[in-house]
Formats: structure tokens, sequence, C-alpha cells
């Protein structure tokens, strides 16, 4: 699989891959990627964000401007099953590595190209406007369900476009590769940030405003009420969501709100639902009586969903601790999969800049008289 994709969304597609079982090689010019630099790091180009973003993967450098280094790029891409780019569809032809050019040296290769926007028609356009996260985030919704909540727009602090659109382009690849496995053809797939978070967003808060005509405004009311929140407890914070009406009144009872157990908010699913927000918020009262240990043990004592708040340096804390062989001892983030008969695991570590660039060429041909040339030439960047 050939990686050409920078920052968070494309990186995090092809990790997924790569824990899966992918030979993922991954492209980068001659200053590295992104999240190289994305917060502090034990060592130069191996920021905390790319020890876990970058595993299971081999790094090329090339300098994709130079004629060289593109020739180069076909004559791999000529082996490869999947050619995953975050590049927007201008550049990506003017480097000459559009879907016609790709498909003719690789016929069934599966192609997927991801943006910000979605393709106009005719196949141009939108999709070759600049976007990030947080203009994503604004024009998909999920600012706006922050305003329902709070009253002001909002960005959620989490780069949750990246992420949501990295899972896409992993689902699409996998199934096209099923398509091929079935069929022998391969096919150019385009994932664009602003569909797949505004698919994931309205799931549930597209609500009553999804029928014609409209039987309300967007927006899912359980969760928009400012009273779903986590609780306050007399030493620290909680995440309590009674579900059913035991939940309620075992609550209730506890905090000497008898007169609420025959409450009818608490009575249907639907009711509670209806009048989410009062409950939370009584609900809230009752927690500020006890310690966030009482209720965790109370809670589990009464099949009560319930979740201390904890701090990402707790998280993080609690993370496995393995070694790089250049960047030290570092906390992993374990693959969220749990298979019975093909494990996910991390078989490399993440990939110095340009670590694998011989290994790679040799491996396509180039002798080492040939790799010479292209480092003497600047294809390879020195």
């Amino acid at each position: 699989m050939l990686d050409l994709t920078s920052v968070i969304m494309g990186p995090l597609a092809t990790q997924v891959l790569g824990d899966l079982g992918a030979d993922v090689i991954c492209i980068e010019a001659a200053g590295g990627d992104t999240n190289r630099i994305m917060g502090p790091g034990p060592m130069a180009g191996m920021s905390g964000t790319s020890l876990n973003l970058l595993r299971n993967k081999r790094n090329v450098c090339l300098d994709l401007k130079h004629p060289d280094a593109r020739a180069a790029v076909l004559r791999l891409l000529a082996t490869c099953d999947v050619f995953v780019t975050n590049l927007r569809p201008g550049p990506l032809d003017r480097l000459g590595l559009g879907y016609d050019a790709v498909r003719a040296v690789r016929p069934d290769v599966v192609m997927c190209r991801a943006h910000g926007w979605a393709s106009d028609p005719d196949g141009g356009g939108a999709a070759d406007r600049p976007a990030y996260d947080d203009v994503i985030q604004a024009a998909s919704g999920v600012a706006d369900t922050f305003r329902l909540r709070d009253g002001v727009p909002a960005m959620a602090p989490t780069l949750v476009a990246d992420k949501v659109a990295g899972m896409a382009i992993s689902q699409a690849v996998l199934a096209a590769l099923f398509h091929r496995a079935r069929t022998g053809e391969g096919q150019f797939v385009e994932v664009a940030m602003m569909d797949a978070l505004r698919a994931f967003t309205l799931v549930e808060h597209a609500c009553a405003a999804v029928t014609e005509p409209a039987l309300g405004p967007a927006g899912y009311p359980r969760i928009t009420t400012p009273h779903r929140r986590p609780f306050a407890t007399t030493d620290g914070w909680i995440a309590v969501l009674p579900y059913s009406s035991e939940n309620y009144r075992a609550v209730f009872r506890e905090g000497g709100r008898d007169e609420l157990l025959d409450d009818p908010r608490i009575a249907t699913a639907a009711s509670r639902m209806a009048h989410a927000g009062d409950l939370y918020a009584i609900v809230a009262e009752v927690v500020a009586t006890r310690s966030t240990e009482f209720w965790v043990a109370f809670c589990a004592e009464h099949d009560i969903p319930a979740g201390a708040v904890r701090t990402l340096d707790e998280l993080v804390a609690e993370l496995p601790v393995v070694e790089h062989p250049r960047a030290g001892r570092y906390h992993e983030i374990p693959v969220p999969w749990r298979f019975s008969a093909t494990p996910a695991s991390t078989r490399r570590p993440a990939p110095l800049l340009g670590e694998h660039t011989h290994e790679v060429l040799a491996e396509i041909g180039y002798g080492d008289d040939e790799i010479d040339a292209l480092r003497a030439s600047g294809a390879i960047p020195a």
C-alpha cells in the first residue's frame, strides 16, 4: 500500500490498515510531515503523536517535484494494491499521479483520494478548496451542536473531522479490496471530510428535521440539553446516566427524593427522553451529595451506567510502555479490535524520515548505482 498522505486524516487511515496487516509504504518530502512536530517528542522529527500514528509503516523520502522521483513513485505503484492520498485533485494531477496515470501502471489498483470537500459532478471544483478540521467542524454541523447546548458555536477539542474521515477512508479501502477479491476489479474512491463528518453528525441530530415537511428543528434534545454533562461529586466528577425507571428510582431513593419515585417523567422511555434535561438536573443535585467512589460503587450495585471522569494524563499513564529502537520508551496506544484468529499488532515502530528509502527502491528493482544517481539528482533529498 502506498501512503501519500499528511497530518492526521490520511496517516490515521493507513495506521489502521497497517495495524490490520497491510505493508504500508509512506512517501514524505524532505521537511517531514506536520505530524512529526505535533507536540514535543523524544527526538527531532518524532513527536509523541507520530510515535503511534506512523507505526507499521516504512518511510521513503522523495522530492515529488523531481521527474525521477515521480517515475520512482509510479514504478512503486505498479507493485501496490492500494494507493491512499489526501492531495487535492489539482496538485495530484500536476504531479502526474491522478487515477488514470496510476491505473495505467496498475489496472486493478484501489485508489482512495481524500480531501475536505466532495468533487463537483464534473469531477473538479470544490474538491480543490483547502480544508482543515476546524473548517469542517464548522461546516458539518458539529459547531452548531454546541450552539444548541451552550448558545454559541464551538469546536470539539479533538480532531474529530480528521479522525472520522480517517476511519471512513480505511472502511472504504477495505470495501473496495473486498470487491476486487470478488471480481478482480479495482476502482477509484473519493472520501470527503465534509461528507464523512456530516453523516456522522446527522445520525441523531437530523432528528425531527429529517422528514419532509420537517416535524421540528434539527438537533436531538436529549443530547443538546446543557444538563447532559459530568456531574460534580463531593470530591470530583462522574457521568451517571440512569436509563430505566428503576435506575432513576434507585438514585432518587438514595438522595431522599421519594416524592419522585412515581414521577410520570420516568415512567416510559419516551417520557424520559422528552424530559431528559429536567431529570439530569435532579440527578446532578443528588450526585453532588456523595463522593465519586461512593457513586461508582452504588451505580455498579444497581446496574446504573456510570463512569468517573478520567484525565488525559491518567489514560496515557495506563497505556503499555514499549521500546522504540531510536526514540526510546513510549506509551503505545493499543489497537481497538480483538480478533480471535487474526489479531492486529505493531510489527514496525514509527520510522525515521527516509529510513527505508534505499530498501524500498531496491525491492522494486533499483540498483545501488541508480539509487545513488537519484540522490545525486536531488530526487532523493539530501
